[in-house]
């Protein structure tokens, strides 16, 4: 190897040197090295604008002089209004929040000859590890994003209303600062009237029940200068992710949808009326919270008396049988500020799809409604022994009963308390081929007990009848009569045997003997051989078993007898 080689070695040698611990090259101007930018930028940083962001402040050679890390703070300033260094003011410019960026700013743009005592010395190139937090413009004014809006929209939120939300509310960042749904309570409030920061006073205005919104707003219209003293710093842009579930006015009455009216409607419920009716309550957000249809059983209550909430008492007033109804009732006519302390809960709207089945006063009668026959005679009294076919249901047409099932007619005597009392008293005044709608109340039917598993409890009962015979009865009282005169020596013909007393059988051969001459008449409708076993069991005084001459006495001869021996 010559000397002119080695020395050439050792020049390259200390030109390697010499570069690694060269002076920084001077800057005529910043330079930006973007080292993250987000997806989404709505906005960028413009003159005029006031920003908040973290920083690291280094030297070249990677020395940090300055950190807002360290101070646990960010940096908060007007961008463009000699605040900055000219640097920093032309470095921000055009930034997006949670942007970051390496900048390098030359001395004349920065501290130049003087430096800034002992941190940074004269002619310094500095570099700034920047990353932007926030934006904002004295300007601003509540921005509104309105991402999902549902269809159908009654009413909007207006100022004075009471509300419900939940909100998830962060910082212009993204970091969030809290939550109504990690506390799995809505935020409950009125709008409008300062109970509020301004800017959601402003952003909940216009909302729907079910609408969700993005509400962003500046600092003068959050938390201000201070922040909340805990999570959302001084001079913070709020962001409040907001779903709204509920609203009303303290000055809001029930409302009330009709979705079916049935064609005729007789009759309407007033005060006072016994009511049952089915019924699914939700929330005004659509959350069920109770329905009679899960247990199966209609809610039967009084209207008008309080026995149920003061909304659905009004609510319920003027229906018809049939009718299907939304009822929207406000908390101060349901169960006000406290809820149910379960699935309702406190200053919540309820809404309450409801279908009348039937409803009934105490003092209601029997309805008749009659189609007859051109030859209506004769007509059905108590005491008659009556045919008929019937259809059986409950008000709102669900079936009970046929005797078209059965392929018979069902058999009574009316007044003998075979059937309802409502029945009877329907049927009173029936001819045969008469046919006849009876509506009953259910204190003239099956009563606030029912049947089991057929008959609801304070059911409206609805009989299509058809009287198909009648066979007149007796006199009240009496269970047989004679056609004709008596016979003077009824006891001697009673006395077959002729020993001077009568038997149950000689009794009984004689009446039925009569019966079938036509000379006596036995009640219709009930049983022949108990009819005369009480006939004799009221001869027979002594209750030995036999009727003496001396016993045997005539009916005009008793006070309360119920036949005519």
């Amino acid at each position: 190897m010559t000397r002119l080689t080695l020395g050439m070695i050792f020049l390259a040698f200390l030109v390697t040197f010499v570069a690694c611990n060269a002076p920084p090259v001077p800057l005529d101007d910043i330079i930006i090295e973007k080292t993250f930018t987000p997806e989404q930028c709505g906005r960028v940083v413009k003159t005029g604008d006031y920003v908040r962001y973290h920083y690291n402040g280094m030297f070249p050679d990677g020395k940090k002089f300055d950190s807002s890390y360290d101070r646990g703070s960010t940096y908060n300033v007007f961008v463009g209004r000699k605040q900055l260094i000219e640097g920093m003011d032309r470095a921000l410019l055009g930034m997006c929040v949670n942007e970051r960026r390496l900048v390098k700013i030359p001395p004349q743009l920065a501290y130049g000859k003087d430096g800034y005592g002992d941190i940074i010395p004269p002619d310094s190139i500095l570099h700034f590890d920047v990353l932007l937090l926030d934006i904002w413009n004295p300007d601003d004014k509540v921005q509104i994003d309105a991402y999902y809006k549902p269809e159908k929209c009654g009413r909007t939120v207006e100022v004075s209303d009471f509300i419900r939300y939940h909100y998830n509310g962060t910082l212009l960042d993204g970091t969030l600062f809290d939550s109504s749904h990690t506390r799995m309570r809505t935020y409950d409030t009125y709008v409008g009237i300062g109970w509020l920061i301004a800017g959601m006073d402003q952003g909940l205005l216009g909302m729907c029940v079910g609408e969700r919104r993005i509400i962003t707003m500046p600092p003068f219209l959050g938390y201000g200068e201070n922040g909340d003293g805990s999570d959302i710093p001084p001079q913070a842009s709020l962001v409040f992710d907001v779903v709204l579930l509920d609203l009303h006015n303290p000055k809001d009455e029930i409302t009330v949808e009709t979705q079916f009216l049935p064609d005729p409607c007789p009759r309407k419920s007033e005060i006072g009326d016994f009511m049952r009716y089915h019924y699914n309550g939700s929330l005004l957000d659509g959350t069920f919270f109770d329905s009679s249809y899960s247990r199966n059983r209609t809610y039967d209550t009084y209207i008008g008396k309080g026995y149920v909430i003061a909304g659905m008492d009004q609510g319920l007033l003027g229906v018809c049988v049939g009718e299907r109804r939304k009822i929207t009732i406000p908390p101060h006519l349901a169960y006000g500020e406290e809820g149910t302390g379960s699935k309702i809960p406190g200053s919540a709207v309820l809404v309450f799809d409801v279908h009348i089945i039937d409803f009934h006063n105490p003092s209601d009668t029997v309805q008749i409604t009659s189609v007859k026959p051109e030859l209506c005679s004769p007509n059905a009294k108590r005491g008659d022994y009556v045919k008929y076919h019937y259809n059986a249901s409950l008000m709102d047409g669900t079936y009970l009963d046929s005797t078209l099932s059965y392929g018979k007619t069902y058999n009574v005597v009316l007044g003998a308390g075979q059937i309802v009392p409502g029945m009877e008293e329907g049927m009173i005044g029936m001819c045969v081929g008469e046919k006849r709608r009876l509506v009953v109340p259910p204190h003239l039917a099956y009563g606030e007990r029912g049947v089991d598993g057929e008959v609801p409890s304070s059911a409206v009962l609805v009989f299509e009848i058809e009287l198909m015979e009648l066979e007149e009865g007796l006199p009240e009282g009496y269970m047989f009569v004679w056609n004709g005169d008596v016979s003077p020596d009824l006891f001697i013909e009673m006395d077959k045997n002729k020993d001077e007393q009568v038997d149950p059988t000689e009794f009984s051969d004689y009446i039925l003997r009569q019966v079938d001459e036509g000379k006596g008449r036995l009640a219709p409708g009930f049983d022949q051989h108990r009819i005369i076993e009480s006939m004799f069991d009221n001869q027979d005084r002594n209750k030995d078993g036999r009727i003496t001459e001396e016993e045997f006495k005539l009916k005009a001869d008793e006070v309360a007898a119920h036949d005519e021996l």
